[in-house]
């Protein structure tokens, strides 16, 4: 059977445009989305989508094995096969963080590792699909295109230029300059992107990109183009997936430029449409302190909304003070009764390195939204009988400076660390080294 997917009005739900037009927003200025034939999707069951998509996940056959095009029909059904550019993005693990629930009172909480990827970040589940939709357009001559752009705060750049890289397409970055981390600057420099560092930051960076793909030489890579969305909320359909298709009661997810959280709703809504889950789970937005928008705009009661200047902050990768996809987050987060919390730079340091004492390793955006969901633990609004997920989005190897100065007697603007676990530098004596090994273990078992 043939599917079909198009570009649609994100806000009305009105207009068509096909997937193969150079197109952003509306002819009003609005966000768009990929709509799909969910008629004729339904014509097969539930069931037959859940034993077909369980039949494809995590196997050989190209290119279904991934977790992303496993859903080929819900994702981008129109291209064929052979202009897939997949790198074995999605199906990952989603983690039983058994000892951190249990200290915090949350004998079923699960960590959805989205950072255990191929360039470490969720943003992989997005990029190939936005790739794949590129790479079939140049092959299939039906648009001239020269490369594709982005603006990112590093997580973003890094999944762009590797999948660009794989598809023997040319990227180029705009990166606010010293404001993101070692290890996503190196990865698309590696991966041969034109690296544009400069001097604002990443909503400056947004500006510039949109700017620059205007002539539609360079096809616009960020979020706002909601591609990127499609692959994106494969992640909500996966979590279903690993728990046997069913729902859990709460999902806490970081939040910056804010793709990730429509996203994530618009894969439940989807599943929910086709009958294979029955609710949609509570889901919490996630955001620094230092870059908080949404968390104010929340606060009024949705009446308002201010862009703000984000100010620095260890979750580097959600330092957005202006997110594009802000409309579309708010409708979903109206829509189902969503919330949106906040963490300090001190909450999100210890929240972290709490849950890293436990065997994780976060990275600081992760660090956000366990510390959000500590503050709904204390505030008794998740029950110890409920289920929660944790989206992680990044790999904590990203973040390594972070890690170290909390540990290593920082600097860390903002934190007094209340979980550190400094190095200790000994001579290479004996007795020296185990008087220091005695003197933890009694610091450890009392």
């Amino acid at each position: 059977m043939t599917y079909d997917a198009w570009f649609r009005d994100a806000e009305t739900g009105n207009g068509r445009w096909e997937l193969d037009e150079i197109v952003y927003r509306s002819p009003s200025g609005g966000l768009l989305e990929v709509a799909h034939d969910l008629p004729l999707l339904k014509a097969r069951s539930a069931a037959g989508w859940m034993k077909l998509w369980d039949s494809r996940y995590k196997r050989t056959q190209w290119p279904f094995g991934s977790g992303v095009w496993g859903k080929k029909e819900l994702v981008l059904p129109n291209i064929p096969d052979e202009h897939v550019v997949s790198l074995d993005e999605g199906g990952t693990n989603l983690f039983w963080a058994e000892r951190f629930g249990r200290e915090i009172g949350l004998p079923d909480l699960w960590v959805k590792q989205c950072g255990v990827s191929h360039t470490g970040s969720f943003k992989d589940l997005g990029m190939t699909v936005l790739v794949s939709q590129v790479n079939h357009m140049v092959r299939s001559g039906k648009r001239k295109i020269l490369g594709v752009a982005c603006a990112s705060t590093g997580d973003t750049s890094a999944a762009l230029a590797a999948y660009a890289a794989a598809a023997g397409l040319p990227a180029v970055v705009l990166l606010p300059r010293n404001k993101i981390s070692a290890a996503q600057l190196i990865q698309p420099i590696a991966n041969n992107a034109l690296t544009l560092a400069l001097d604002t930051d990443f909503d400056g960076c947004m500006r510039l990109v949109q700017q620059l793909t205007e002539d539609k030489k360079l096809y616009l890579a960020n979020s706002m183009n909601s591609l990127r969305v499609e692959g994106q909320k494969t992640v909500g359909i996966e979590i279903a997936q690993q728990f046997d298709w069913e729902i859990p009661d709460w999902i806490f997810i970081p939040g910056g430029n804010l793709g990730n959280v429509s996203a994530l709703y618009k894969g439940f809504e989807e599943i929910r449409e086709l009958g294979i889950i029955s609710r949609i789970p509570r889901i919490v937005c996630c955001q620094a302190e230092a870059a908080n928008p949404l968390y104010r705009s929340y606060k009024t009661g949705w009446k308002e909304f201010h862009p703000i200047t984000a100010q620095a902050t260890q979750a580097s990768a959600i330092r957005i003070g202006d997110p594009v996809s802000r409309p579309k987050a708010i409708k979903a987060l109206q829509c189902h009764d969503g919330r949106v919390e906040q963490a300090s730079e001190q909450e999100l340091a210890d929240a972290s390195a709490q849950a890293d004492r436990t065997g994780l390793f976060n990275c600081p955006h992760t660090g956000v939204a366990l510390a959000c969901l500590l503050k709904f633990i204390a505030r008794g609004e998740v029950k110890r009988s409920e289920r929660v997920v944790v989206v992680s989005t990044a790999h904590g190897l990203k973040f390594t400076e972070s890690k170290a100065a909390y540990h290593l007697n920082g600097p860390l603007p903002g934190v007094v660390p209340s979980y550190p676990n400094p190095m200790v530098e000994l001579s290479s004596d004996r007795q020296a080294v185990y008087d220091a090994v005695m003197r933890h273990m009694e610091r450890t078992f009392g």
